[in-house]
């Protein structure tokens, strides 16, 4: 009779191991886990998934890959994928949507994605029924508008600098229609999109020469040197706050700290995470994609740092300062 129960628990713990096992969801990430965007999302996802699921992850990391070996990353990451059979597809971020999205939408796997800048119907022929997603809407205009109040006096001309990634284009394509100039309140506002780490250098050491008030970083992940190396985002945030001129702000919460920008308002990759979670946990649960509606993430917060804003001198008026998280 011991025999015959320990055989049945036995059977009953292989059998457990593995249902856990085909819960198995797979996260495919765009960029790498030392970019703080992927981490945050990250944490969220293992936040709400990870006590009930298991979650693998694969990073394609198209930022600082050259884009001669995005492909063979995507290709690496479907092979993964074949030979996992997860439940489930967690998409994070545009080239991941772009790469294996065409090839998902033909499988009956239920896949979610986040953080896309682009409109996602650009990446299909027709809009696929195993598909929903949470959308990352950044606030350029609201953010410029709200430097209005910020500056003292009131600032004319912003400059605002991104990489040339898929990601900044599609963001920046998106928000300024294609345009490279605009004006929001008064304030007019100018678009860099720069490859180069000695034009970005440019851009940053003469912005107060060509009449800025203000830079508002973008995204500066994809820069690369004379060699065609990737500058590591590091090297470019502390070199940029060390020779601007003028104060510093930022679109993404990754971006504000000590020695990095003031801050403004901001979107978070955590925010990604934890809706993408919920949703994920929604399938996993018996809800089908195409009934679940995408969902857009929180539009911003103000988030600064307060040893930026000595440094630079700038005190954030009441009004903003009541709606605002401060760090450092």
């Amino acid at each position: 009779m011991k025999i015959i129960t320990a055989l049945m628990l036995s059977l009953s713990l292989f059998t457990l191991s593995k249902q856990v096992s085909a819960t198995d969801i797979l996260v495919i990430e765009s960029y790498n886990q030392e970019y703080s965007w992927d981490a945050s999302y990250k944490k969220a996802l293992i936040e709400s998934l990870g006590d009930k699921y298991s979650l693998e992850f694969f990073q394609m990391d198209t930022k600082r890959l050259p884009v001669s070996v995005h492909q063979a990353q995507a290709d690496k990451a479907w092979q993964l994928y074949k030979n996992k059979h997860p439940r489930i597809v967690i998409l994070g971020d545009d080239n991941a949507l772009k790469y294996l999205g065409p090839r998902l939408a033909k499988e009956a796997v239920p896949v979610v994605y986040l953080g896309i800048n682009n409109n996602p119907r650009s990446y299909f022929e027709t809009a696929p029924h195993n598909f929903t997603s949470v959308l990352e809407r950044t606030m350029f205009k609201r953010s410029i508008a709200s430097l209005a109040k910020i500056i003292k006096p009131r600032p004319k001309k912003v400059l605002v600098l991104f990489d040339a990634g898929t990601t900044a284009k599609a963001a920046v394509s998106e928000a300024f229609d294609g345009d490279i100039g605009i004006n929001v309140f008064g304030v007019d506002a100018k678009l860099r999109l720069i490859k180069s780490w000695v034009e970005w250098k440019v851009q940053v050491s003469k912005a107060r020469q060509h009449g800025y008030d203000a830079i508002i970083m973008g995204l500066y992940h994809t820069i690369t040197d004379l060699n065609g190396k990737n500058v590591p985002a590091d090297q470019v945030m502390s070199w940029t706050v060390e020779h601007s001129r003028v104060p510093l702000f930022s679109f993404w919460d990754f971006s504000v700290g000590k020695g990095k920008a003031i801050g403004g308002l901001v979107l978070s990759g955590e925010e990604q995470g934890r809706l993408a979670g919920s949703i994920a946990g929604q399938i996993l649960n018996g809800a089908s994609p195409e009934k679940i509606y995408p969902k857009t993430a929180e539009q911003g917060r103000y988030l600064f740092s307060r040893s930026m804003l000595d440094r630079y001198g700038v005190v954030l008026p009441d009004s903003i300062n009541a709606l605002s998280a401060l760090i450092d």
